[in-house]
């Protein structure tokens, strides 16, 4: 089955066909750096993450380009507040961004282009659209003549009348009185001399935020895209935006495939810096493996809403977050599941046996389900059954005289290879990521893990001595302290359930 993917210009699903099949061009829209990502940036680049990931996978070659917007007034604004200058703000922005994408586990993009490297590609394809009448200048700014553009809401699939509102994203009066027609929206923005800014035929200024994207995307990957990605919010105006401008200009379909994925809700309403309903990546990988946040984002669909809901202590700070706690259980489980499986006893692996199914066929069920409309749920689904089977695999090997096929143990660990590459899930270090979750609610408990293993090396000293009241009364010291032993023939590990 070929990758359906719904196409927002379309509202239909529709295969993704690449303009040239030897190479898929991406570009997907990326942050503006004037403060941490939140979970809507984390649920946006986690999904066209995984959309690479499966695109790879299926034998697809892949150039994504994710752009970082580093000229933009909201940094102006910010870098004014705190202090710092411009440039010094969006680098350190820009670094924060990389490590909090690093964290959720997202491959670097191919390309990222920077909208201050790309000022001379803004002058051209500006100067392109005044020589063909769909643009003016006015007063130092520089505005698109929508109605140049007869299709303009083919994206949003609303007419123009009813897009006249806030269509420039930054309308005031003074801006009002230099357009040809409100719903026209800037493509440069004037600025006094002494302010941030760069020179231009136009004067001294900054380009508008849509032009930007429309500059760098076909800069890097020519004049028409194979899939043009972003929020939902994206659609209007911005998206809807960068068609006009696009191909006004070059006379070209600008994208091939629209997507979009869906917000992160609080009590049905976005989430967004501008509510300042929205948490950061930074604050939620503080209480939980970032992991976590990326189980969660990949359990919903990505076109539904996502609703994030927390509890309150007495003061009204912020207990827990059960959607993320959930999320965390369910990675333990499969790093787990792979620690069991790695430590499977050589001689209990065997040459024949039973291979059950859902181990053979996990890989390609996976694959199945996100090639209909990339549905992480229904592939997140697909990997609780795989990994019931590991673990009724495991148990089949420790049973008395008890062995396990070579096949099996072979399929699940393509399996997990599966998981890893295709959703980005279960590729760390099981003892790494289990140890951080244990030392994590360890100190959350205000359990001291040094006196724990001093515990266990207590019991164990107490066991060999035959000593068993002693060893269980250990036992049920930790026990009461939340801690749950497991005892096998390695030793006894433990955790914090």
């Amino acid at each position: 089955m070929a990758l359906l993917l719904h196409d927002t210009l379309s509202s239909k699903k529709k295969p993704f066909e690449p303009l040239d099949p030897s190479n898929a061009r991406l570009y997907v829209c990326g942050p503006t750096v004037y403060d941490r990502a939140h979970l809507g940036h984390a649920r946006c680049y986690v999904v066209y993450d995984v959309l690479v990931r499966h695109l790879r996978a299926s034998g697809q070659k892949v150039t994504y380009a994710r752009n970082i917007t580093d000229i933009d007034d909201k940094i102006l604004k910010r870098s004014h507040e705190q202090g710092e200058s411009p440039g010094a703000l969006t680098e350190r922005m820009t670094a924060a961004f990389h490590a909090d994408m690093a964290a959720l586990g997202n491959l670097p993009p191919d390309l990222e282009p920077k909208v201050s490297d790309h000022i001379p590609q803004i002058h051209d394809l500006i100067t392109a659209l005044i020589d063909k009448g769909a643009a003016y200048a006015s007063d130092g700014d520089v505005y698109f003549r929508v109605h140049a553009f007869p299709a303009y809401g083919k994206l949003s699939h609303r007419p123009v009348e009813a897009l006249v509102e806030g269509a420039s994203g930054r309308v005031d009066e003074a801006e009002t009185r230099k357009k040809e027609a409100p719903e026209d929206f800037a493509l440069w923005k004037g600025a006094p001399e002494a302010e941030w800014g760069w020179a231009s035929p136009w004067g001294h200024g900054r380009p508008g935020w849509h032009v930007e994207c429309s500059a760098m995307s076909m800069c890097h990957l020519g004049p028409t895209l194979d899939l043009h990605g972003g929020g939902l919010d994206l659609v209007f105006p911005h998206h809807e935006n960068e068609i006009a401008q696009s191909e006004a200009a070059t006379g070209c379909s600008y994208a091939r495939h629209w997507m979009h994925n869906g917000f992160v809700e609080v009590d049905r309403t976005k989430m967004s810096k501008s509510l300042g309903n929205f948490f950061t990546v930074q604050e939620i990988v503080r209480r939980h493996e970032a992991e976590a946040l990326r189980f969660a984002m990949l359990s919903v669909h990505y076109r539904s809403p996502l609703n994030l809901d927390w509890e309150l202590d007495a003061d009204g700070q912020v207990t827990k977050f059960p959607l993320f706690e959930d999320a965390e259980r369910r990675v333990e489980y499969v790093y787990t599941t792979r620690q069991r499986l790695a430590a499977i006893e050589p001689a209990r692996i065997v040459a024949t046996g039973e291979v059950h199914e859902a181990l053979t066929g996990f890989p390609q069920a996976l694959k199945a389900a996100l090639d209909d409309d990339l549905n992480t749920a229904a592939g997140i689904a697909e990997s609780s059954e795989f990994l019931k089977q590991v673990n009724e695999l495991v148990e089949s090997s420790k049973r008395k005289k008890g062995s396990v096929a070579r096949a099996a143990v072979d399929a699940a660990t393509r399996g997990f290879e599966a998981l890893a590459v295709e959703l980005g899930l279960g590729a760390q270090s099981p003892d790494d990521v289990l140890g951080r979750i244990r030392a994590r609610r360890a100190t959350a408990l205000g359990v001291d893990g040094a006196k724990v293993e001093e515990a266990l090396l207590a019991r164990r000293a107490a066991r060999d001595a035959k000593d068993f009241a002693r060893a269980d009364a250990l036992r049920d010291e930790l026990v009461a302290m939340g801690v749950e032993l497991m005892d096998g023939a390695a030793g006894t590990s433990w955790r914090i359930p």
